[in-house]
């Protein structure tokens, strides 16, 4: 069973969430974007809630696909922002993408860590 729920963010959201090909999943809440819905997974109050350790590795798991899109975006940007002239702005849209990318590397480590546990 699933529901639908909005909250208030306790951030500002300074970027723009071009998200129209893709899903969020936050495991446990739904909130409203205004143009579009991040999903944020079915549950039902009635079961027993999933172990920690899966529960970690599925929000791992969200972040890295959440960084993927990011890069995606900075990148699509960077192009655009080359084309009106300012190959240095670019350059450095560029680099925040790959930094991106980068973290992703510390939550795959993780999640490798949570899977050799079990």
């Amino acid at each position: 069973m699933s529901h639908h729920h909005y909250h208030h963010h306790d951030h500002d959201h300074d970027h723009d969430h071009d998200h129209s090909d893709h899903d969020h999943d936050h495991g446990d809440h739904d909130h409203d974007h205004g143009d579009h819905d991040h999903d944020h997974g079915d549950h039902d109050h009635g079961t027993i809630e999933m172990p920690f350790d899966e529960k970690l590795s599925k929000l791992l798991d969200h972040w890295v696909q959440h960084n993927v899109d990011h890069a995606k975006t900075y990148n699509q940007w960077a192009e655009k922002v080359r084309q009106n002239h300012m190959e240095s702005v670019a350059g450095l849209i560029e680099e925040a993408a790959e930094m991106n990318l980068a973290i992703n590397k510390k939550f795959e480590q993780a999640k490798a860590m949570i899977n050799d546990k079990g």
